[in-house]
């Protein structure tokens, strides 16, 4: 039960989109399109996992000091990875996402994880944590894309469903971006009575990143 937990808390429980309020600067840039949402569902899934993997084998080799760098060198690592096979065999997706799939390296999502959970636990528990997050994250940025394609560009994968008339064309550009997003979380917080949505701050020192980005107020980037 407890490596279940471990899985499943990202997906709904600690979603790191909709519950932790973090990575929202890429969210709400390639929500604008499913097939795009889950391109970098998938990005970011692997580098969470790959990241997560060496950060907890390596946790006890890496000098306390300089453990920062040594995750985002890690970080980087998988995103070149990443970066190299989508160029390679989905040229189009890797043009669509743009500069926001090398910026998975400072993704707060990512080196969150490595610092709070992988830091901590073991190998097993800590991909556990990555496919978990990971999930997480694309079915979050799914939900956003969907709604947002469909209402705002009248399409679903490219598809035409709603004629250009009844479109909401707002919802495909960044304010529509923002609305969107609150009424999920809203929706969510709703449903689940209060309990979804745990932070109670958005300052600094409640980020799971506080401790990454050296306690320096404004490096912890969203």
């Amino acid at each position: 039960m407890g490596k279940l937990k471990t899985l499943t808390a990202g997906i709904i429980r600690e979603n790191p989109v909709l519950v932790l309020v973090l990575g929202t600067c890429p969210t709400l840039a390639v929500s604008t399109s499913v097939k795009n949402a889950i391109g970098m569902g998938i990005a970011a899934t692997f580098v969470l996992i790959g990241s997560n993997l060496v950060i907890s084998l390596l946790k006890n080799v890496i000098p306390d000091k300089v453990r920062i760098p040594c995750y985002i060198v890690v970080i980087a690592g998988f995103v070149t990875v990443v970066q190299l096979l989508l160029n390679a065999f989905v040229p189009s997706l890797y043009a669509a996402l743009g500069i926001f799939l090398p910026l998975i390296v400072v993704n707060c999502i990512i080196l969150g994880r490595a610092e709070a959970f992988a830091n901590k636990n073991g190998v097993l528990d800590s991909a556990l944590d990555g496919i978990g997050m990971g999930l997480g994250f694309t079915l979050a940025l799914c939900i956003m894309a969907t709604i947002r394609e469909i209402i705002g560009y009248g399409a679903f994968f490219e598809k035409e469903l709603i004629p250009e008339d009844f479109r909401i064309s707002i919802l495909g550009l960044a304010p529509g971006g923002f609305f969107v997003y609150g009424c999920i979380i809203a929706a969510l917080n709703k449903i689940s009575h209060g309990r979804a949505v745990k932070r109670k701050s958005f300052d600094c020192e409640s980020c799971p990143s506080f401790a990454a980005c050296g306690g320096q107020k404004g490096e912890c980037a969203k």
